[in-house]
């Protein structure tokens, strides 16, 4: 029997404290159980938990254009604080908003420097690239999966 989606988290995280970003990336299209097992597995283990896409945009609601891409990052840098050695973010949709000019992948990965992040990718990992939308639309990431910790929110959808 396959390990849940949260087990299989669980046993990246602890893959996750042998790197120097300890990211690890919980990747399906939406609908697949995401935001259900993070929250589950940051509630049953204690870890913070940050809907970025609530919290953030919250944060960002009363700043111009201009201040909310100079200040996106550091907002989030807060967010994540440092309460927990695992923070989950979930609802990460934002941080690809081209307007706030954010590197998504890099602004996760220098956020898990100092403590374990688990962050829920909406998209898929496909011939060796994690991708974020599709080719032509103005928010469209890919990046090869060379050294990323990965779980794939597909194989269970009957979440945790």
């Amino acid at each position: 029997m396959p390990a849940t989606l949260g087990e299989q988290v669980l046993e990246r995280i602890s893959d996750a404290e042998k790197q120097y970003a300890r990211l690890v990336l919980v990747v399906g299209p939406p609908g697949t159980g995401k935001t259900k097992a993070l929250h589950a597995l940051a509630e049953e283990n204690g870890f913070h938990y940050v809907d970025v896409g609530l919290e953030l945009a919250r944060a960002l609601l009363d700043l111009s254009e201009r201040e909310r891409a100079r200040r996106a990052r550091r907002i989030l840098e807060a967010l994540a604080g440092n309460s927990t050695p695992v923070v989950v973010l979930d609802n990460i949709e934002v941080l690809f908003d081209v307007t706030l000019r954010l590197e998504p992948l890099g602004c996760l990965q220098s956020l898990a420097r100092n403590r374990t992040i688990v962050a829920a990718w909406n998209g898929e990992v496909s011939e060796g690239h994690l991708t974020y939308a599709q080719p032509g639309h103005p928010e469209f990431k890919r990046y090869p999966v060379a050294s990323l910790l990965i779980v794939s929110a597909i194989v269970d959808m009957k979440v945790c």
